[in-house]
């Protein structure tokens, strides 16, 4: 039995990989400026300061990275507040971990204060004792620091601690530092064979699974 486990947020515990297919165009378009490009596929592995960054640098956007990431924000901030739904199965997985002992905390590219409200409004913050951001690590999950960081948290050993993540090179850093991972099915991410393939649990749905 694992002693302590780090989740992912979007896509993992939420089903809300939707918002961030069309947010990057959306934002850009309030702005009066016409995306050339897919910015989900190229945002894909960035934090949201690298994802303002890109903006900056590549459509000329003139305001500063956190205002671009505080106006992101308030365009999403409602879904999180009020609309955004956990995946099946979700609250009663971790609800069974906990009554386990099972020491849990969110490692994630979302801001704090939107899955502070999601997790509050859906009753399962209790189960968190710490939300861990890339922004506040200062990388994002191609790089293992948010994952030693929630470990160090945590204080389990990493091979007594499950990763969950939704995304194959999220999926691959935890992977890749020794950590056992599980992968949870979200259709926004097309590379499910070499998500089961690179996984220790593969996970479709919360309510038929076994840790």
């Amino acid at each position: 039995m694992i002693k302590g486990a780090i989740f992912d947020l979007d896509g993992t515990l939420l089903d809300s990989m939707f918002i961030w297919d069309t947010i990057g165009e959306v934002y850009l378009r309030s702005l009066d400026i016409e995306p050339r490009e897919n910015l989900a596929e190229a945002f894909k592995t960035f934090t949201l300061e690298e994802s303002a960054e890109y903006y900056r640098t590549h459509y000329g956007v003139t305001l500063s990275v956190a205002e671009i990431v505080d106006g992101v924000n308030r365009m999403i901030e409602d879904l999180y507040k009020s609309t955004v739904p956990l995946k099946k199965g979700v609250a009663e997985f971790l609800a069974g971990l906990s009554k386990a002992g099972v020491r849990m905390c969110i490692a994630t590219v979302t801001d704090k204060y939107l899955v502070e409200a999601a997790l509050t409004r859906l009753k399962v913050r209790q189960y968190f004792g710490e939300i861990i951001t890339t922004a506040e690590v200062g990388c994002g999950k191609n790089d293992p620091k948010i994952y030693r960081t929630a470990l160090a948290y945590l204080g389990t050993e990493k091979h007594e601690t499950l990763v969950f993540e939704d995304v194959l090179h999220a999926l691959m850093t935890a992977k890749n530092d020794g950590f056992p991972v599980a992968a949870v099915y979200d259709k926004h991410e097309l590379r499910q064979t070499e998500m089961k393939k690179n996984s220790d649990y593969y996970i479709t749905n919360y309510e038929t699974v076994k840790i």
